[in-house]
């Protein structure tokens, strides 16, 4: 039987910033904390722009309206493909208006040429880079 998950990305941007959040991977790693973007699973039925969108409500109490998919990404673990959508949202509410949940650490809005300063994951940067949203 063939498995798939939705999983989905959300570069948020407001102005000339974008939001970039840290949060815990595995304290058996040398950098337990690392800067991400937003991301989550789409729930079964759910489409992955409302995905987004609701992930982005949920992890930082914004609201934000969709732009466009920015690039996609696919990886196996097992027998399970990941689909992944990374899409680019605004959002005109203020800085001050995020609220981390529980599970995020820590939160910066950051120009886009300050991305390699934060993300270590240099295929994600080349994916970002590939979307011109330099």
């Amino acid at each position: 039987m063939n498995a798939y998950r939705i999983l989905v990305k959300g570069i948020v941007k407001r102005d000339d910033k974008y939001l970039i959040i840290e949060k815990w991977y595995d304290d058996n790693i040398m950098d337990p904390y690392q800067w991400e973007f937003l991301d989550g699973e789409a729930e079964f039925g759910e489409s992955p722009d409302v995905a987004v969108i609701r992930m982005i409500q949920e992890q930082t109490g914004l609201t934000a309206e969709v732009d466009r998919i920015l690039y996609t990404w696919t990886f196996m673990v097992g027998s399970v493909c990941s689909l992944g959508l990374t899409y680019l949202c605004y959002t005109d509410m203020e800085e001050d208006d995020v609220q981390l949940s529980e599970d995020l650490h820590d939160c910066r809005w950051v120009s886009a040429d300050e991305f390699g300063e934060f993300i270590s994951n240099q295929r994600m940067l080349e994916d970002i880079e590939k979307a011109e949203l330099y």
